[in-house]
């Protein structure tokens, strides 16, 4: 599982957030593919934009669950947000890839020496955030236990 995600060329990391009554992984999964939208903070919306079609994404249930549920992949690179007129706001698309078969919590990614720096404990409120390979590679690795 990991070196097939590995092997790609170029790709990079994200992690997105979602409250579980408002979008779920399982409600992504049913759809098969989404458009990412209702981001209104600039620094996730400049994340927005350099996502590329093919980088991998971590979903995490923000709110209730906290923790990393899944991996999606960018199906479709930024454009404009159907949901508003407003020419500031991106949307990308996402299809699910696979579940993690142990959900990674919070608390998990807090304790892990290695995962100490991650955007998700520094700039918890942040909803679109950049990971390193490394960073993707630990919470896949203990999503699969």
């Amino acid at each position: 599982m990991e070196n097939s995600l590995n092997n790609i060329k170029n790709v990079q990391y994200w992690l997105v957030k979602s409250e579980p009554v408002k979008y779920s992984w399982e409600k992504f999964n049913q759809d098969g593919r989404t458009f990412w939208d209702g981001v209104r903070n600039y620094q996730a919306r400049n994340n927005l934009k350099e996502m590329k079609e093919g980088d991998l994404v971590l979903y995490y249930h923000s709110n209730e669950g906290k923790a990393v549920v899944g991996i999606a992949k960018v199906v479709k690179a930024f454009y404009q947000d159907p949901t508003t007129t407003d020419p500031n706001w991106v949307v990308v698309d996402l299809a699910p890839v696979e579940s993690l078969k142990t959900p990674v919590t919070l608390e998990e990614i807090k304790a892990d020496e290695r995962l100490k720096d991650i955007g998700l404990v520094r700039q918890g409120r942040l909803s679109v955030m950049g990971l390193k390979a490394e960073e993707f590679d630990r919470i896949v690795e203990l999503g699969s236990k």
